[in-house]
């Protein structure tokens, strides 16, 4: 099932995403529809078809979910691991060492206050001159960690930030609009295999394709289990929230983000999501 929200009569609610439509879900977001779905123990899908109305409506989808906290995981691919060692300078270096190793790289994001949904601007930093897409597919939580659904995402990053030293991380990646989330959510029961899913990834600058990249799910070195177990070792992540689970498509400086860029993140099953890149 693809579930996200919808904007109607001035309010962000859930909705039910089909062929003919959009069915909406009326007086819950969500995040509300979620903690409804694990308050009366029911699967999420069928809590949403038994609340959607029957009726269809041509309304576009816009961010599928305002996170309770965005988390993100990093090195989950052999070469972004490989690039951010060249960027350190080192062919073994740290990031190699935590592809490797049983423990994964995880870090905050942020909360829904630096996200955004289709359509809506992804941040540019000010003292930054290599920000980059990061392309990546994201779990959507439930308590205790259960796996909800999936969604496209991008890891928006300052590259040179986190390159001119390590410890710069929170500030290479932390930001106004650094998160884009959508534009819809599948239900973990309606994705056969979310390690056989092809993602790619454009920018486009006035008109014209300047990069396009691509790369399958089964790529990753890590199950998303595997993440969240980690993440959630002495940390109580809040219902709702989404861990992103890596990028696997590098985007090289000759191709940083300029303002007005558009950027591309499509899988076939979950459709495109679009933004443009805006200076914040």
């Amino acid at each position: 099932m693809q579930l996200g929200q919808i904007k109607k009569e001035g309010a962000t609610i859930a909705a039910v995403f089909e062929a003919a439509g959009a069915r909406a879900i009326p007086g819950h977001s969500m995040g509300d529809l979620i903690r409804r779905s694990e308050a009366e123990n029911m699967p999420l899908a069928e809590l949403a078809n038994r609340l959607a109305s029957r009726h269809h409506e041509p309304a576009a989808p816009v961010i599928p979910i305002h996170p309770a906290e965005v988390w993100a995981c990093g090195c989950t691919y052999q070469m972004s691991s490989d690039f951010r060692d060249a960027e350190h300078g080192t062919r073994e270096g740290m990031y190699s060492y935590v592809y490797r190793a049983d423990r994964p790289e995880i870090f905050f994001k942020g909360t829904a206050r630096v996200c955004v949904g289709p359509g809506q601007p992804i941040g540019l930093r000010r003292d930054s001159k290599f920000m980059a897409p990061e392309p990546e597919l994201g779990v959507v939580l439930g308590s205790r960690g259960a796996i909800l659904g999936y969604t496209l995402a991008n890891d928006v990053s300052a590259w040179d930030i986190e390159r001119e030293n390590a410890l710069y991380l929170p500030q290479s990646k932390t930001f106004n609009g650094c998160v884009a989330l959508g534009p819809v959510i599948l239900t973990a029961d309606s994705v056969a295999n979310p390690y056989a899913l092809e993602m790619t990834c454009e920018i486009v600058r006035e008109g014209k394709t300047i990069f396009s990249g691509s790369v399958s799910t089964e790529r990753l070195n890590r199950k998303f289990e595997t993440l969240v177990d980690y993440l959630y070792r002495s940390n109580s992540v809040p219902v709702a929230s989404v861990v992103l689970t890596g990028t696997g498509i590098i985007v090289k400086e000759e191709h940083a983000l300029l303002p007005g860029d558009e950027v591309k993140i499509r899988i076939p099953e979950f459709g495109e999501l679009v933004n443009r890149a805006a200076i914040v």
